[in-house]
């Protein structure tokens, strides 16, 4: 019976989905599985780009874990691609390769002073808050005001953990740096600027409802945002979480002003123009816009700046080229037709395929990820004439190749323990677990060498 020796490069929940998907598909032929996973620890942004103070979301780890414990899988962490193993490598050990890298770099905006020192992506600064082991441990948190430039729910998880109480971090896992940087944090104000309407955000009504529920913080709206147009008024009355955002946004500019040691301020129909300062960050500068009557917005010219001392950019995540592989540098993704990676020919690549945020870009949510990667296996399963043909396809040579170069790989038996220690960590302080953020006791921990 045909094997199919399949590699995964990318551990997070878009490379665990296709391989679920592909291990419950209707084929003709047995399969065999290995991720590799440049991090010592697997499931990507559920474990490093969701804020500590969502333990909900972080549930879906439930499920991945689940997936990967059926035993039909081998994990190998802490492999790099490019590096530890090649294109080449693949080839000779694999019949295909999906690459499932997700988009972890920050989108550009360009505008003056956007380069300012104390200017920020906010992907940086997530990893940084979800102890991420190649982000430095340290961050400066020195501004009183803050701008965050976005309306999605990154801008939103970052505001809230720069306005948010540090003590109130601590029942999550948050690092112990990540605590002490944050407790001595000066911040008193964080404004959030998006371009449209309050009724056009990208955000979730859950995540904004979570703003309001801040201890020791103000929410501070402004009525001028809200003179809906028609556009607006409709969106309220037909989509259910519109209307939502509307009424969490309606009890808001019914309350009376408090007396806070925290605000946290949201500005809509605000426009980026400029960050502002001599050779750091002194102030944002945008301008008011007004809804052009097809959902967009159009300048008005009226131009305001508020002082601020940092400045975070929410707008958007972006993917990063790989090594042999086509990228599209203006679109951030691994150009591809339904997964099927395409040359400059707009011809399958044979053998390489994509999946998740790299194969369509950072949008959609969780259950985007899932029709994502049945789309990319139904060509997986179709392709077989396309397959590579490896000239070492047992299982045992991928471990004896790596072995070889010296690469201290975790498995899935090392992530278990890795687990297992965190959680260890956090029980005595009544936490779910304390996260170890080196890298190299991530890797001795995983290995048993600690």
């Amino acid at each position: 019976m045909t094997k199919l020796r399949l590699a995964i490069v990318g551990a997070g929940p878009a490379g665990i989905y296709a391989a679920d998907i592909l291990l419950k598909a209707e084929k003709n032929f047995e399969v065999s599985i290995d991720l590799f996973e440049q991090l010592p620890a697997p499931y990507g942004l559920v474990r490093y780009g969701v804020a500590p103070d969502h333990p909900r979301i972080k549930g879906i780890i439930t499920a991945l874990r689940e997936v990967l414990d059926t035993g039909r899988i081998r994990l190998f962490g802490n492999v790099l691609y490019g590096r530890d193993i090649t294109l080449d490598d693949l080839k000779a050990h694999y019949n295909a390769v999906i690459f499932s890298t997700g988009a972890v770099r920050d989108a550009d905006l360009d505008i003056p002073g956007i380069d300012l020192d104390g200017s920020y992506g906010a992907a940086e600064f997530v990893s940084w808050y979800d102890g991420h082991p190649d982000v430095p441990r340290g961050w400066p948190l020195e501004a009183k005001e803050v701008a965050v430039i976005g309306n999605g729910n990154v801008a939103l998880d970052v505001a809230r953990i720069l306005a948010k109480h540090a003590d109130d971090l601590l029942p999550t896992e948050i690092p112990a740096n990540v605590y002490e940087a944050l407790a001595a944090s000066p911040v008193t104000d964080v404004h959030v600027f998006g371009r449209r309407g309050p009724m056009q955000v990208k955000f979730t009504p859950l995540e904004l409802r979570e703003l309001g529920e801040l201890r020791d913080v103000d929410m501070i709206v402004h009525d001028e945002d809200f003179d809906y147009d028609e556009a607006s008024k409709t969106a309220i009355t037909s989509n259910k979480q519109v209307f939502v955002i509307d009424k969490v946004f309606t009890g808001w500019r019914a309350r009376e002003a408090g007396t806070a040691s925290r605000r946290l301020h949201l500005h809509f129909h605000a426009n980026p123009v400029a960050v502002t300062g001599d050779g750091r960050v002194e102030g944002f500068r945008y301008e008011r816009t007004a809804p052009d009557g097809q959902g967009g917005v159009v300048g008005t010219g009226e131009v305001h700046e508020l002082p601020v001392q940092a400045v975070y950019r929410a707008v958007g995540y972006f993917g990063s080229p790989l090594p042999g592989i086509p990228f599209d540098e203006k679109r951030g993704v691994i150009p591809n037709r339904e997964g099927q990676v395409l040359d400059d020919t707009d011809h399958p690549v044979p053998g390489v395929y994509a999946t998740g945020w790299i194969k369509r870009g950072p949008v959609g949510l969780i259950g985007h990820t899932k029709s994502d990667a049945m789309e990319t296996i139904k060509h997986v399963v179709n392709d077989q004439a396309n397959w590579w043909a490896p000239a070492h396809p047992d299982e045992q040579s991928v471990v004896d190749l790596l072995s070889k170069r010296g690469v201290e790989y975790t498995d899935l038996g090392g992530w278990h323990r890795l687990d297992e220690h965190e959680k260890a960590l956090g029980e005595p302080v009544g936490r779910v677990r304390i996260k170890i953020v080196p890298r190299v006791e991530m890797v001795a921990v995983s290995r048993s060498e600690a």
